[in-house]
């Protein structure tokens, strides 16, 4: 998140399927894939909040459809995410690494690959970055912007996906309850045993983007690129700044509205006076 967004490039077939959860890494990972690929990366925190509008619209159909469950849902479910993905060398970060068995049915040659991280770090991570999400009045606020107006309802199912793969207790109905439940780092122990329960040991590859080039180029069969460092990206300032940038945004519109909305209500006493 934070990071410039993607664009498909046509004809360009999904190579990696990153299983590793966000804030392990994976936009160094990703910049360092498109790199070995040679092809645009599906990174999800970016693209949702970076890319066109309807980003948010579609992994809201996406996350629908998965929580609905049935063999239509999944059906379409497979159906809107190769639509989704059409065009990207690899996808990482959620809502992608919650989505492996379908990935996987989706695109059977694709590599897995896990990015991981200390549980405890991991845990102190995704706090910082759920505090944006927590805004009491985030909805409201970013009702103005076109794209970004969906983001709550995004992060909402995301949570509810989340706690029905992750969760003790799926019932919980709050937001408060939910996001409480899901930041601890006990739940990237579960993510990665439900990992492995779905994936077979020989597809999947486990890397720490600390490691640098060797790990990866090895899980890909690839060379190390010569005079490239491996990328180091920490986009936890980013997140912030694109948190912040967003709200001003909004308040920004929410400035015009109002201003518009009180001159209109002033004119139509004027000419009723």
């Amino acid at each position: 998140m934070g990071q410039t967004a993607s664009a498909p490039r046509p004809g360009t077939q999904l190579q990696v399927i990153g299983a590793g959860l966000p804030r392990t890494g994976t936009a160094s990972f990703s910049a360092a894939l498109s790199i070995l690929l040679d092809g645009p990366v599906y990174h999800g925190g970016t693209q949702l909040t970076r890319g066109p509008p309807g980003e948010l619209k579609a992994w809201i159909r996406i996350l629908r459809c998965w929580l609905a469950g049935g063999e239509q849902q999944r059906g379409e479910c497979q159906r809107l995410l190769r639509h989704q993905l059409d065009g990207y060398a690899a996808i990482t970060d959620a809502p992608g690494c919650q989505l492996l068995p379908e990935l996987m049915a989706l695109y059977p040659d694709a590599k897995v690959i896990c990015t991981v991280r200390d549980p405890v770090s991991w845990e102190k991570s995704m706090a910082q970055v759920h505090s944006f999400t927590r805004l009491g009045c985030l909805k409201l606020i970013l009702l103005p912007l076109p794209g970004m107006r969906h983001f709550v309802d995004f992060t909402w199912l995301l949570r509810r996906q989340w706690c029905r793969l992750y969760a003790d207790d799926q019932s919980l109905t709050s937001v408060q309850q939910v996001s409480g439940t899901l930041i601890h780092r006990g739940i990237y122990k579960r993510h990665i045993d439900w990992l492995k329960a779905n994936v077979p040991a020989d597809r999947v590859v486990f890397v720490d983007v600390r490691d640098g080039w060797e790990p990866l180029c090895r899980a890909l069969g690839k060379e190390v690129p010569p005079d490239v460092p491996f990328p180091r990206i920490n986009d936890a300032d980013a997140i912030a700044r694109t948190g912040r940038e967003y709200i001003r945004r909004a308040m920004v519109r929410w400035v015009g509205i109002l201003g518009v909305a009180g001159l209109a209500v002033l004119l139509v006493r004027q000419r009723r006076g």
